[in-house]
Parts: structure tokens; sequence; C-alpha cells
């Protein structure tokens, strides 16, 4: 399948630079057979008692840092530790960089480049001080590239750009979905009598990541850490045998829950990296509705979308969300997806 049909023209305005306020004010696209205008805070009126909802409670971390190689500046965004507690980065520009240089952040924190990759990607070993407690004091917000902070990235997003229910820290990028809901939404989607269950998937940077191949097969995924632990597994399964829904918030919670899936529909505890490439044609198994934001054209998020409800359904979607100035990627607004009518 060619990339070109995943490809779509969005006005640059629409790119939202500043989240809604509060969170629960944003905007929600219902896509269903038909397509039906609401707003976050009408979320609990399209739940039913014993739906699940499932949330990643991951944590961004500061993973962007600014530094010194020999005088030059170098910035190096994370997004992926090794299990040697090796650090994969993105570094710019990569093409100073060679296996054994040392980037400062501080007197007590730096870097050494033990491995040089394509794309601007290296390894980095630290040291002087803990990578979190490095990151604490030197690292900056790692927005997304079409958020425009020419100053620098604000306080506020260190709020914004973290969900509410953010436990873990790994993540290098949020979970998007999630910075909508607020704790009282929450509760008000529990008293309909929804259970929510948390998994983690530390999001990393590869998911801004363009698809540049003509074929999108030919496209190499970037892979990521997450979790689903064995009681939460059998709540979910135990739900869709009663004949719950099961919704998850984000593409995240959905990559790994269809990781973690069986071909007959069972579901298993899983830890490890996962790097699933859903496109049209894939038999999802477990999640029957997804709440996700506004994704890039040529995306895999796209892509991944379009596997979810259809091509030409998300198409026409993404036409109505434009024509009425919905706004779009991680600071935008949102919709909820059915599965199963379009399949």
């Amino acid at each position: 399948m060619k990339t070109e049909f995943f490809d779509f023209n969005l006005p640059k305005e629409l790119i939202a630079q500043e989240p809604s306020s509060p969170r629960d004010a944003a905007r929600l696209l219902h896509i269903a057979r038909e397509f039906d205008d609401l707003t976050i805070r009408d979320l609990p009126k399209k739940f039913s008692p014993g739906d699940v909802l499932v949330l990643n409670n991951t944590q961004v971390i500061p993973a962007r840092l600014r530094g010194l190689r020999n005088g030059a500046s170098i910035e190096i965004t994370l997004h992926k530790m090794n299990n040697n507690e090796s650090w994969c980065a993105f570094a710019k520009p990569a093409r100073k960089l060679h296996e054994g240089d040392i980037i400062k952040f501080s007197p007590n924190f730096w870097a050494t480049v033990i491995e040089k990759r394509e794309a601007g990607e290296i390894v980095v070993n630290f040291a002087g001080q803990t990578v979190f407690e490095g990151l604490t004091n030197n690292g900056l917000m790692p927005l997304p590239p079409y958020i425009d902070r020419k100053k620098g990235t604000r306080k506020s997003d260190a709020q914004n750009y973290q969900t509410v229910y953010a436990k873990y820290p790994g993540a290098v990028a949020a979970p998007t979905a999630g910075l909508h809901f607020t704790e009282a939404l929450l509760q008000r989607i529990k008293l309909v009598g929804v259970e929510v269950i948390e998994l983690t998937l530390h999001v990393g940077a590869g998911t801004f990541l363009p698809v540049k191949v003509t074929n999108i097969h030919d496209h190499k995924m970037h892979s990521e850490w997450g979790k689903l632990d064995e009681p939460s597994a059998e709540r979910i399964i135990e739900a869709r045998r009663a004949g719950g829904r099961i919704t998850a918030c984000g593409t995240t919670v959905l990559r790994l829950l269809e990781t973690a899936s069986k071909a007959n529909g069972e579901l298993a505890a899983f830890e490890g990296d996962t790097n699933i490439f859903i496109t049209p044609g894939y038999n999802f198994q477990i999640v029957d509705r997804l709440i996700t934001n506004f994704h890039l054209p040529r995306s895999t998020l796209f892509m991944l979308v379009s596997a979810f409800s259809g091509l030409e359904k998300m198409q026409s979607a993404y036409r109505h969300a434009i024509e009425n100035n919905y706004r779009f990627y991680s600071y935008g607004d949102a919709c909820l997806l059915e599965r199963g009518e379009f399949q």
C-alpha cells in the first residue's frame, strides 16, 4: 500500500500551539457511522456500565539536553533506554559526533558517545549524576517539532505536556490523548460503571518520524518498552467476556494491548519492547474503541487509525475536522473512534 494514500493537506493555523484550558474543554469528534461534534466533557455519556477504559501511565521525562563537545553546541533528545542502561538518542548536528566523544551538559553531568547510527541516532552512556537527576537539573521538556517554541519551552509546558495520572518516568513524548483527562472527568466515567485500568508504554521520539518510503510496508517501525501486568490483562478479558467494550486511551495503549493479544482473542501479561506496525488489513483482537488526537499526514499513527476505522472513513473524518476548525496534533482536540461498524 502506498504512503501517498495517507496524505492530506492541513492548514498550518490548525496545528495547536497551546492546549485547551481546562483540559476537558477540548473538542471531541465521535467517529461512528455518522460524525458527532462533542467536547471531552461528553465522554461519560459515551460509556456503558461494564466498559473498560485503559490509560497509559507513563511519565514524560525532560529528555532534551543541550551541551558542548569541544566547544561546539550539541543537542540530543533521548528516545529509549537500553537494557544496559545506555540511551538511544537523536543528535543535532550528528555529523560532528564520533564514538568516544564526550558531551558536557554541566560540570557534573555528561554523556559519552558509544555508538553512532544512521539518521542522526547515537547511543550514549551518562556519568557524573544519575540519569534522572541529571535530566531534572539540565533537561528540557521534549515538545514535538510542530509546537513552536523559538524562545524555549515554557514553565507551563512541564505541566501541560503531562497526564494527570502519570506515574512511571521514561517517556520522551506524551501519550497525548490522555492530556485531555482531569481527575474529575475520570471520576465521572467511573461513576457510569466503567473500570479504569492502567498500563505503561514509554513513548519514544520515533513516534514523530515521518514515513519516507513509497510503500508503507518498507517502513522500519521504532520500538518502545511497555508493560501490562497479569491482573490487568485478566480484568480486561473478563470484561470482554461479559460484553464490556474495551476503550484504549491513545494509540500507545492500543499498540501494547494488541501486542499482548493472542490470535484467539485472549490477552496475556507482557513486558518488553514492541515495534508493532498497524496498517489497514490488521485484525484487531482486543480494542473496540479508541480515543486519540488528530495525527500528522503520512504518519504511522494516521495509518493506525485508518486500519481501525477504515481509510475512507478517516479521510472523510479529517476533512470534516479541517472544515470545522478542529485543532490538530499533541495539544489539539481529540476523536473517539468506533471499530466494528466499518470493518
